[in-house]
C-alpha cells in the first residue's frame, strides 16, 4: 500500500512544476491607438528567475518601433514603446511573435483602436500569426470573446482540477447537474462584479485560495473513498456554489488582463462567460466518458484502493500549487 502511495507523490511533484508553469499568465502585447498610424505599445514577457523569455514582435511592413523604457516587476519583464505605421496604419496588416512556436507558451495580443473598439487574439505556437481586423461587428466581438472564455479554462488547470474532483465525488445525473449549475451561477456573479469594478481584490490572494481549494476537495474525495461522505457528498451544490464564487475572481483576473472593448461590454462579457461555460462542460463529458469506459473495462479487475489515487494526486499537486503562490504573494 505505502509503494503505490509513495511512487504516486514521487509522480505528482514530478509534474507539478510543469503544470505550474501552464498555469502562469501568458506574455501580453497590448497596443493602443493615439491617432492615425501612432500606436502606444507595452509588451509584457514573462521570467523566469533572471531570464527574459526571448519572444521578440514582428511588426508589418512599414510600422517602425521605438523603445521609450524597459522595466522589471515580479516575474515580468516591461517594455514600453511607440509605433508609427504611417497613414495606412494597423489595419489590414499582420502581427507576428517571433520564436513562439519553438516553446509551449501564449502570448495575448490586444490591439484597441481610437473608437473605443478592440481585436483580442490568444496566440500559442501553432497560430503564432495575428491579423489587424480593425473595428468589428457586435457579433465578432461576442465570437472572439467565446473563443477566449473556452480557450482560458481549458488553459487553467487548477479551475479544471476542481471541477474533476467535483465530478468523482458526485458522479452523473441529476446531482451533478444542480451541483455544476451552481458552480456556473456562482462564478458568473464574482465574474461580473469584478469585472465591472463592483468587488476590488488582490489577485495573488484569490490565486492561493483557489489552489486551497482544490486541496479541500481533495481531501473529501478521500473521506469518500474511505466511506465516511463530507460536506461535498452530503450539499455538493453548496460547495459548489460558495467556491464557485471564489473561482469566478479568478475568472476575472484573466478577464481584466484581456479587457472588454468599451462599446460592447456586456456582450463581451456574456460571451467570455458562456465559453468558460462551454468549455467546462465538455472537459466535464470527457470526465464522464472516461470514467463510464474504465468501469466497463476495468470494474472487476482493479484492486480497491485504486478509487484513492486521484484524491491524492489532485490534492498534492493542489498543496504543491498552495504553497508555491503563498510564497510568490
Amino acid at each position: 500500500m505505502m509503494r503505490w502511495l509513495v511512487l504516486a507523490i514521487l509522480t505528482v511533484f514530478g509534474l507539478a512544476q510543469p503544470l505550474a508553469a501552464h498555469e502562469s499568465r501568458p506574455a501580453f502585447l497590448d497596443v493602443r491607438e493615439l491617432s492615425v498610424g501612432q500606436y502606444e505599445v507595452l509588451w509584457k514577457r514573462p521570467m523566469r528567475g533572471e531570464y527574459v523569455i526571448g519572444f521578440t514582435v514582428g511588426w508589418p511592413q512599414g510600422c517602425t518601433p521605438t523603445v521609450r523604457n524597459e522595466s522589471r516587476v515580479p516575474g515580468a519583464s516591461i517594455t514600453r514603446m511607440l509605433l508609427d505605421c504611417g497613414a495606412k496604419g494597423l489595419v489590414g496588416g499582420t502581427i507576428t511573435i517571433d520564436r513562439l512556436p519553438e516553446t509551449s507558451a501564449e502570448v495575448l495580443v490586444r490591439v484597441e483602436f481610437a473608437d473605443g473598439t478592440s481585436q483580442t487574439r490568444l496566440l500559442r505556437p501553432a497560430s503564432s500569426v495575428m491579423t489587424v481586423e480593425g473595428p468589428r461587428s457586435a457579433l465578432s466581438v461576442g465570437a472572439e470573446y467565446l473563443r477566449l472564455g473556452f480557450d482560458h479554462i481549458l488553459a487553467g488547470i487548477d479551475h479544471l482540477a476542481f471541477v474533476l474532483g467535483l465530478t468523482l465525488i458526485v458522479g452523473g445525473g441529476w446531482r451533478l447537474v444542480k451541483t455544476i449549475t451552481a458552480f456556473t451561477v456562482a462564478h458568473s456573479i464574482t465574474l461580473a462584479l469584478s469585472t465591472l469594478g463592483h468587488v476590488r481584490v488582490s489577485q495573488a490572494p484569490v490565486e492561493a485560495a483557489i489552489a486551497l481549494s482544490i486541496v479541500f476537495l481533495a481531501r473529501e474525495l478521500l473521506v469518500m473513498r474511505q466511506g465516511q461522505p463530507g460536506l461535498t457528498s452530503r450539499a455538493p451544490w453548496l460547495v459548489a456554489f460558495v467556491f464557485g464564487l471564489l473561482h469566478g475572481l479568478g475568472f476575472a483576473g484573466a478577464l481584466r488582463e484581456i479587457g472588454l472593448p468599451q462599446g460592447d461590454i456586456p456582450l463581451a462579457l456574456l460571451a467570455f462567460n458562456l465559453g468558460v461555460e462551454a468549455g467546462q462542460l465538455a472537459f466535464v463529458a470527457v470526465v464522464l466518458s472516461v470514467m463510464a469506459l474504465g468501469r466497463r473495462i476495468y470494474a472487476k479487475t482493479l484492486p480497491e484502493w485504486i478509487g484513492q489515487v486521484p484524491a491524492y494526486g489532485i490534492g498534492t499537486v493542489a498543496a504543491f500549487w498552495t504553497l508555491e503562490r503563498i510564497l510568490a504573494a
